[in-house]
């Protein structure tokens, strides 16, 4: 039996399991569940909606639903692929609903400033504020990329890219042909790209800062070393 298809069952196994505990009130299963799942969810959620707040209420609706139906999951697909499906469509409802309520005058609240979709790589600390300034600046900027994108696009691009799910696996979640997922792909890059070239050059005057304690040290040393 090939290795992908002895681990597929496996964790077809183990989607189930986790499933059945989880229903029977299991606050361990539970628990597992909702770490497990959390920033994927969160990410395709946020995706859809581009609010963060509204993002988190979207996805704690997904697993009051998702908890109140386990006995509907059946293993058909894995587990994380039934939450996402329905933190998808608990998200679009959420936008149409908003959208309805535009419509009727009625304002929402403004997009916080702080928000992160996607944890930007590298080793950054305390001591290093101004490269931490700018790496925030860069992720905000990529972030705001991502928003501006019509949805279709920005859901392909959040689930192939930000999250790394396969053609076939964000077709299956997105419930789209693997080509569509090709084509929106393609369009999404291309998108973040001009976005990106357009903007990249006030971010990159901060990229790799010199300053604050490192500045102060090497200045301090090479005083020192001029015996001032």
């Amino acid at each position: 039996m090939p290795v992908s298809t002895a681990t597929a069952e496996k964790r077809q196994t183990n989607d189930i399991d986790l499933a059945r505990r989880a229903a029977q009130r299991d606050r361990g299963a539970i628990g597992t569940i909702i770490k497990s799942h959390n920033q994927r969810l969160y990410r395709l959620a946020r995706a859809i909606v581009k609010r963060d707040e509204e993002a988190e209420d979207v996805l704690q609706e997904a697993y009051l639903r998702a908890f109140s139906n386990l006995e509907s999951f059946r293993g058909d697909s894995t587990l994380s692929t039934w939450l996402s499906r329905i933190t998808i469509n608990e998200a679009l409802t959420r936008l149409r609903k908003g959208k309805r309520l535009s419509q009727r005058g009625i304002t929402v609240e403004a997009i916080d400033d702080d928000a992160r979709i996607i944890p930007f790589p590298g080793n950054v600390t305390e001591f290093d504020p101004e490269r931490l300034t700018a790496q925030r600046e860069l992720l905000r900027l990529v972030e705001r990329a991502i928003d501006d994108m019509a949805g279709p696009f920005r859901s392909v691009f959040v689930a192939r890219v930000v999250e790394g799910l396969s053609v076939e696996e964000t077709a299956d979640l997105l419930e789209i042909q693997p080509t569509t997922v090709k084509t929106r792909l393609h369009r999404a890059r291309k998108l973040v790209r001009q976005r990106l070239e357009d903007e990249i050059g006030p971010v990159l005057l901060d990229a790799f800062p010199f300053a604050g304690k490192r500045c102060d040290r090497l200045t301090a040393a090479v005083l020192g070393k001029l015996g001032l």
